[in-house]
């Protein structure tokens, strides 16, 4: 089931990526930010085919987290639909927690990996909504920068199109109901580049930090300087 979701997603986000010269690469391996042979990426937006990558030229990981949201029964020689998840003994997709935390705990530990990873964003894509409890949690993801977001790209997992999550507040959860809306958003992520950082320092550490920062003479050169510094012991 993974390898077959996998694939699927590879096929989906190379339709996305076609016409910006990108390559979207199932199984992708780069030791530098902890995406080895025994746990490699499940797809990668990148500059490179190869399943061996550079840091350098990843753009985008995403980590897969389907499963089967429908009921299926063969009736002859047919598949038949008997029902949704909701007529499952357990929860498919980004309503178990266990994908859920899998899918945390991995993107983790590529972030603090390497300071070559604090440039990559990273997805959670499944087929289903989310529970309830996870509503703050993949919010607070998405503010941190650890998690760029987890996206749905089943817009009706429900027969009777009953409750079903379009965006939390801060959209660390987005539903995508169509090809398009899911092309601009990933327009949107890979437009500009994008850095992560975190640290633990006193206020007058960061005071000092933002001071010296603020000396040199563009955004980008005061956001250079900031990150420079913010990563120094």
């Amino acid at each position: 089931m993974g390898n077959f979701t996998e694939k699927w997603t590879t096929d989906l986000i190379q339709e996305v990526v076609k016409d910006k010269g990108l390559f979207a690469v199932q199984g992708a391996i780069c030791d530098e930010i902890a995406l080895t042979n025994m746990s490699p990426a499940d797809v990668v937006i990148s500059k490179s085919k190869n399943i061996n990558q550079r840091p350098e030229d990843i753009v985008a990981i995403i980590e897969v987290k389907m499963s089967i949201v429908w009921n299926w029964e063969l009736r002859g020689k047919a598949l038949s639909c008997i029902g949704d998840y909701k007529t499952h003994q357990g929860n498919p997709g980004l309503l178990r927690s266990d994908s859920m935390l899998k899918g945390i705990g991995k993107s983790i530990n590529i972030r603090v990996s390497s300071f070559k990873a604090s440039t990559i964003p990273i997805i959670v894509m499944g087929n289903t909504p989310i529970t309830n409890s996870y509503y703050p949690k993949v919010d607070h993801l998405k503010v941190a920068g650890i998690i760029q977001g987890f996206w749905s790209v089943n817009p009706k997992p429900l027969d009777n199109n009953g409750e079903n999550l379009k965006k939390t507040e801060k959209r660390g959860f987005c539903r995508f109901d169509d090809f398009e809306e899911l092309r601009r958003t990933f327009d949107i992520l890979l437009l500009e580049e994008r850095n992560f950082f975190s640290s633990m320092k006193s206020k007058k550490q960061l005071g000092n930090i933002i001071e010296t920062a603020n000396r040199e003479g563009t955004y980008e050169k005061k956001a250079e300087v900031f990150l420079k510094l913010i990563k120094k012991e």
